[in-house]
């Protein structure tokens, strides 16, 4: 089994021991400026644990700075929350609720002589305070009795001084090594207005002193905090402690915090960005902020996912942002329909082409569970990327030039007659024409091309606008505005979609070919003006371009199975030689092996053996070929065949229960997750875990039943039209059993019960 993490190792021996009934954790954040991925981390920790334990998970406001904090920015977490798909327990709680209650502790210290008012000016404070070499000094007013200190205090209360005239500090150790016990401050003047108590107080609490007896008032039995607080936990639990505040009481535990190289985690210098113009606002997409990636496209899965896959531990360390890139590219994957725009068109006049036509184009490859398909308009004129053409082409290029006909992806194969300038030069269009017998799906031209290319039809395609972002930082570790990246966006005005985008709007979010993966921008998009953003490229180009150029290797390296992949895609993989084509067929024809699949297993030599022997063992091709291209592929770039923690027929078996429906394919690829860390056989990890697929009518649907009962609204705008809301249920009975329901049998269920209503 997956080892917990040291977290939940802790609750569960809470647990366990009788410590706590319940498990009630909370998310605390201060409403000083919108939540960024590292807040997200936080989210997945604090309300994870407590779903995980059938707790519950309270979200406060931290409140307790009325210069900084506003409405908007804790409204902006709120959303951050929900979004994630994470819900608190009760309303949304602030400290500030507490601030009399808080006060009264405070007194209460005064009253023990555990508590002092102090005069001492900010810059003797730091100065008495000491060295880490060296104790600090108490300062001269610590000898106040307590019934002049509990007037100075009132009268604080009362607002009769001016800020930073007088503190109350805590009595504890001038010389503890520990210099957060160094007679910490609990309380400062701040004559400001709280953006929900008004002018009520004009004294307001320190952090330290407001967290631990906020946790204590509400019950909070694990309260989760990152490292940088681990020397505040002695003033925790002093507080707690020298109140005699009873059981249950809770404890502080630390982890690290989310560091992600190329990216700027300080909401000081976030704000500094939008304060300065630098960027569009706190939702600008490349703001490392949960508002900003949702704006750009991200999904929730992905971040969550993400930020599961960073662990928990409790050592310092950056995490590369190439991999929160990885988990929006592999949750799209297997969700988005494939489409067509051309960014920087070139216009190609088929001269021997007549009429126009609709060619039948799936939206989805044959290894993404999801069916659905377009009509695609081909007439005589069509724009191809300016890219795709080459009148002196370099050394292994593939695609269109005066001597190579090229393939358009789902049409006909097209080659030059004549190429067009401007009076400067440049190629303004292409005459071509087109093979009538190379239809794509019943070619009998014989003319073998070596790569395909994307266009869209003139006549039919939209005009849009396309936000090409790039990270906004240039180095790995920015310090903030200095170090920006003045290419972080790019705006293409002039590209063209294809029709089935605008009209038919399959998805939310699209895979351009060739160009990655996009979202309309949910502000500026208009049906007049649509606007896509880039959420991610197809494959991570960054580092290639950090890099220094490097004289050429003596040999060159072989490619992996998924940059052979992706080349074949691209129109720059070498083609199949004889031995590597017999196979190819074998697969396509025989096996029934998507060409993708096929094309990376005939050439691949490690791959194919493996896949080979798993074969032997169970007669699940399909399944199978795309487990070992995709997922086992992976493990073999690390590793050889002998290393790996899994057999062939392990991973055969694994394919098996994909195709009897015993588990779905999202828990196939956590299975194949244990299995690389275990070695253990899936059939057991998926009877530990109850994994097991539930296809049984009788069981999901009083799950649909119930999720339609919540949700009467979005029930009334799907019968007044808004198909698009069939995903949403789908979606939503598919979290409620942790993906454990059969996809296709939802679909079903879900369509017959709204067909009811």
């Amino acid at each position: 089994m997956k080892k917990k993490d040291f977290l939940r190792a802790i609750v569960e021996r809470d647990l366990a021991e009788g410590r706590y009934d319940e498990v009630v954790t909370r998310f605390p954040p201060e409403p000083n400026g919108f939540p960024h991925i590292g807040h997200a981390k936080a989210i997945t920790i604090n309300f994870g644990i407590a779903r995980d334990f059938g707790g519950r998970c309270h979200l406060r406001m931290d409140d307790t700075n009325p210069v900084t904090e506003e409405e908007k920015y804790a409204k902006a977490i709120e959303e951050a929350v929900k979004w994630l798909g994470f819900e608190w327990d009760g309303p949304v709680r602030y400290t500030s609720d507490y601030f009399q209650k808080l006060y009264d502790y405070a007194v209460q210290l005064i009253k023990m002589g555990k508590a002092y008012v102090d005069s001492l000016s900010e810059e003797e404070i730091r100065e008495y305070r000491g060295t880490v070499t060296e104790p600090g000094r108490r300062s001269r007013y610590a000898d106040r009795s307590v019934e002049e200190n509990l007037d100075l205090f009132e009268r604080m209360r009362k607002g009769e001084f001016k800020d930073g005239e007088h503190v109350l500090r805590a009595r504890i150790d001038m010389s503890s090594p520990n210099m957060q016990l160094r007679d910490p401050l609990l309380y400062r003047i701040r004559h400001a207005h709280h953006m929900r108590t008004g002018d009520d107080w004009c004294i307001y609490p320190m952090y330290d002193f407001a967290h631990c007896l906020s946790d204590y008032i509400e019950g909070i039995t694990h309260s989760f905090c990152t490292l940088e607080f681990e020397n505040n936990r002695a003033i925790y639990d002093w507080i707690l402690d020298t109140l005699r505040l009873g059981p249950p009481r809770p404890y502080q535990y630390e982890f690290a915090r989310l560091n992600m190289n190329y990216t700027v985690m300080s909401k000081r210098k976030l704000k500094e960005l939008v304060d300065s113009g630098r960027v569009s606002g706190w939702d600008d997409p490349r703001m490392p902020t949960i508002a900003g990636y949702r704006r750009r496209g991200y999904t929730p899965e992905s971040i969550v996912n993400f930020c599961n896959s960073v662990g928990i531990s409790k050592a310092n360390s950056v995490v590369d942002v190439a991999q929160l890139e990885h988990a929006i590219r592999d949750d799209l994957n297997m969700k988005v329909p494939r489409v067509m725009c051309v960014l920087d068109p070139l216009k190609v006049v088929i001269e021997n082409y007549e009429g126009s036509e609709e060619l039948e184009a799936s939206y989805y490859p044959h290894d993404v569970p999801k069916e659905g398909s377009r009509k695609l308009p081909f007439s005589r004129e069509i724009y191809i990327e300016r890219e795709d053409f080459s009148e002196h082409p370099p050394k292994g290029y593939y695609r269109l030039t005066p001597d190579q006909p090229v393939r358009l992806r789902h049409a006909y194969i097209i080659r030059c007659k004549e190429v067009i300038k401007d009076e400067s030069g440049r190629i303004t269009e292409i005459r071509a024409e087109y093979y009538p017998d190379s239809k794509s799906g019943a070619d009998t031209s014989g003319i073998k091309v070596k790569s395909a290319i994307h266009w869209v039809d003139a006549a039919t395609a939209h005009e849009v606008e396309v936000r090409l972002y790039d990270r906004l930082f240039r180095v790995e570790n920015p310090q903030g505005i200095e170090d920006l990246n003045p290419d972080s966006l790019k705006i293409v005005k002039g590209a063209y979609v294809e029709r089935a985008v605008i009209e038919e709007k399959p998805d939310e979010r699209f895979q351009f070919e060739r160009q990655g993966y996009f979202y309309p921008d949910p502000v500026d998009s208009t049906d007049e003006h649509p606007v896509f953003n880039k959420i991610v490229s197809l494959k991570d180009s960054w580092s290639k371009k950090q890099q220094p150029s490097k004289p050429a290797p003596k040999a060159a390296e072989p490619k992996s199975p998924k940059q052979k992949q992706q080349g074949a895609n691209e129109g720059e993989a070498a083609p199949l030689n004889e031995e590597e084509q017999t196979r190819y067929e074998r697969y396509t024809r025989e096996l029934g092996i998507g060409k993708a699949a096929a094309n990376t297993l005939a050439r691949d030599a490690m791959l194919r053996e493996f896949f080979e022997q798993a074969l032997a063992e169970r007669n699940t091709p399909v399944t199978l070929a795309n487990l070992v291209v995709n997922e086992v592929a992976r493990e073999l770039k690390q590793k050889s065949l002998e290393a790996l923690a899994f057999t062939p027929e392990a991973i055969a078996r694994l394919a098996e229960m994909i195709d009897e429906e015993i588990v779905s394919s999202k828990i196939a690829k956590e299975v194949f997750e244990l299995m690389t860390e275990s070695g253990e056989s899936p059939d057991r990890i998926v009877e530990e875990r109850g994994w097991v697929q539930i296809s049984d009518p009788a069981q999901i649907l009083p799950v649909i039943e119930e999720v339609i009962a919540q949700h009467p609204d979005n029930v009334a705008k799907y019968n007044a039209g808004n198909q698009k809301l069939f995903g949403f249920f789908v979606g939503q009975v598919l979290k409620a059993t942790g993906g454990k329901a059969n996809p296709k049998v939802v679909n079903k269920l879900v369509a017959e019960k709204l067909d009811e209503m």
